[in-house]
């Protein structure tokens, strides 16, 4: 099938009356949709080792690719789950989620075995700093929304419960460089250990729902409820600033790549924010989503990466997310449509084109349907689109379907 590319650089809005001047230019999207063959809420994303095979999980699902996304197939029981980790590479893994679930494979998801953790509090994220035997993981008690720390040195064949219903929920944990020093986040706290979580302090009170420290324990993230947005520490959490995360969206989970410059959050109605420059600056990137996203991550580089969230989504992106762009033609012509509404809730009009034909194509440049003028994107689901003449000889025009 044929697929048009668009920058997002040549699309202007005019005036904010809905009426679009574009000059055509060529790009690949940056965040591209991918096909997960389900509905249900991906919660947790995990690539081990490269960006080909890779693993999700959510509501009653575990999903898995080998070939970088293209196909994602069913791997493992059901389950409520909120969080996968792969130690250090795609055959032993663990997956934790409601009532204490705890499960591990060895073969690549091809037997999950269920482990005995010891609680029945929810549990939200798992973290393996150095190897598969020494791990942690956080959770808390749905009833009370009281959080608990586990941890285990054995590849959970046993997991110790080290804090239990004196701290708030905890949604996040993160070890940097080994199993001595880590981080949880959660409801109104973030806490720090330096001996393998013999002790846990408290290090601040605001609502957060992911810590990652990208190279060492000094310079970290932590995001979550707005107004706090994104939060950075480059001493160990004894300070933690406030960041501009440009966006009012928010935020579920930040990763880092490779260094402490160039790292990514995610949250909701399709939110994606990048900073370049260890978060002095966070910019917006178009998603070609409103649904909530909750984990972001990029297996080796800085460039390619993977997000996951409602309704099955999941997106990915080869060029960290910004498209690339290709010049303009000096003969390419201007042209100028009035769409009615944009954003459009069910359809949307072109006034004096209401008999035309024209094209809808999604962000990934895919051609999605045909319709009259009087009827744009009627039938679609909501996200960001793109509009030439049926002929193909207009130049693209960017629309938006909301809920």
């Amino acid at each position: 099938m044929k697929r048009l590319a668009f920058s997002r650089l040549a699309l202007c809005a005019l005036c904010g009356a809905g009426i679009f001047l574009l000059v055509p230019s060529l790009a690949f999207a940056g965040w591209v949709s991918q096909t997960s063959g389900t509905t249900n809420y991906l919660r947790s994303v995990h690539f081990p080792s490269d960006a080909q095979t890779g693993y999700a999980v959510g509501d009653m699902i575990i999903l898995k690719t080998t070939n970088g996304g293209a196909n994602w197939v069913t791997s493992g029981p059901i389950d409520a789950f909120d969080a996968v980790y792969f130690p250090i590479n795609a055959q032993t893994g663990f997956v934790v989620g409601s009532g204490g679930a705890i499960l591990k494979t060895t073969n690549s998801g091809a037997i999950w075995i269920r482990q005995s953790s010891g609680t029945t509090y929810g549990l939200t994220s798992v973290h393996f700093p150095v190897d598969a035997q020494t791990g942690y993981s956080v959770g808390a008690n749905s009833s009370t929304d009281m959080g608990t720390i586990l941890k285990t040195t054995n590849g959970g064949a046993s997991w110790l419960i080290q804090i239990a219903d004196t701290v708030p929920r905890l949604r996040s944990v993160y070890f940097p460089v080994d199993a001595q020093t880590g981080y949880a986040a959660g409801n109104q706290v973030i806490l720090k250990t330096t001996n393998g979580g013999a002790n846990w302090t408290r290090q601040t009170s605001d609502y957060l729902a992911s810590v990652h420290f990208p190279v060492d324990a000094q310079t970290g993230y932590a995001v979550g409820q707005i107004p706090v947005g994104i939060l950075k520490t480059t001493d160990g959490g004894s300070y933690w600033g406030w960041q501009n995360s440009g966006t009012t969206n928010y935020l579920a989970s930040v990763h880092f790549p490779v260094d402490a410059q160039t790292g990514y959050a995610v949250g909701n109605n399709g939110a994606i924010v990048k900073t370049n420059d260890g978060g002095a600056n966070w910019v917006s990137q178009i998603s070609g989503t409103t649904n909530w996203l909750s984990s972001v991550h990029f297996p080796v580089n800085s460039q390619t990466g993977y997000a996951v969230g409602e309704n099955g989504s999941i997106l990915k992106t080869t060029d960290g997310g910004v498209g690339v762009e290709v010049s303009p033609s000096h003969e390419s012509r201007v042209t100028s449509y009035g769409v009615f509404p944009n954003p459009f809730a069910s359809f949307a009009t072109l006034p004096g084109h209401e008999a035309e034909r024209f094209s809808l194509y999604d962000i990934s440049g895919r051609k999605v349907g045909t319709f009259r003028g009087d009827r744009i994107g009627e039938g679609l689901s909501p996200g960001v689109y793109f509009l030439r003449d049926a002929a193909g000889k207009s130049s693209p025009l960017r629309i938006v379907k909301v809920r």
